[in-house]
């Protein structure tokens, strides 16, 4: 497995440089960073390439919908302004040699309409089919995200968005399994990591306060035995939020401090991800 390490660990704010965070990332041992696209533009990708290469770092990046951007929307004007979205976020990743794109991709981030969830979850998974080729094109995987009920209420679990992402018909659609959001929508997150199968195209661990895995109450143990018995090889990406007052903790609903210093809440994790999942 590969391990990695979301930049937004130590950024204030998206659009922070991520050069130096690079750096360190780099410094402290882990294969990768995360990059979040909410910060990073297509005018950005050709320098963070370079850094990317000399550094010897690999990259994947995250992105989240606003609510102007919706493919489950009933509204074609709203579908197609979440497609293109998407697409430039395809080529941002492409073209800054990323892999994988992965995060809130299916319904805007904080939107909540139950009522018409199967109509929604039907234009959603018509909308991200119209990505494939793009998506081939740059040579990117796009995982959707299962996240918790607090987040949104289309994806909560891995078997919804699985359902999203096999009604695409791309083979470059898959999902992203969060720890944090497993641990409160899962009745067995083990369970769920096995019966996404092979569907699973990127992974995001924190504890469940979203601090130092290992830290807290979750079991990563049962959790690293279910990605082996799945034949997971892919991105174990640590995604931690951890610093309040900053412009970004409101986003992530980060109040107080989850851990004392960044650094070396990055330093104790990728010291687990060897012990836990290698």
């Amino acid at each position: 497995m590969k391990f990695g390490i979301h930049a937004g660990l130590w950024q204030r704010a998206w659009s922070d440089d991520p050069a130096p965070i690079m750096r360190q990332a780099k410094s402290l041992g882990f294969d990768g960073v995360e990059l979040s696209l909410l910060g990073v533009g297509l005018t950005d990708a050709a320098a963070l390439r370079t850094l990317s290469g000399e550094l010897d770092l690999a990259l994947t990046c995250s992105t989240g919908l606003g609510a102007g951007d919706d493919p489950g929307s009933a509204d074609p004007e709203r579908r197609a302004a979440a497609i293109a979205t998407l697409t430039n976020a395809v080529r941002t990743a492409g073209a800054m040699g990323a892999g994988n794109l992965s995060g809130v991709v299916a319904s805007p981030w904080g939107y909540y309409e139950p009522a018409r969830k199967a109509e929604r979850a039907k234009y959603a998974a018509e909308s991200l089919a119209k990505l494939d080729s793009i998506l081939r094109e740059e040579g990117v995987v796009m995982g959707i995200e299962a996240l918790n009920r607090f987040e949104s209420d289309l994806t909560n679990t891995a078997a919804e968005t699985q359902a999203i992402a096999v009604a695409t018909g791309s083979q470059n659609i898959g999902v992203l399994l969060d720890t944090f959001h497993m641990n409160v929508e899962e009745k067995s997150p083990p369970a769920a990591i096995v019966a996404t199968g092979k569907s699973l195209v990127h992974f995001h661990i924190s504890d469940n306060d979203r601090g130092v895995p290992g830290s807290g109450h979750y079991d990563f143990k049962t959790t690293a035995q279910a990605l082996s018995q799945i034949g997971y090889t892919g991105w174990v990406m640590a995604e931690m939020f951890v610093t309040a007052g900053n412009p970004n903790s409101a986003d992530v609903n980060i109040w107080r401090n989850i851990e004392a210093d960044p650094t070396e809440a990055a330093r104790a994790t990728l010291s687990f991800m060897q012990r836990i999942f290698s």
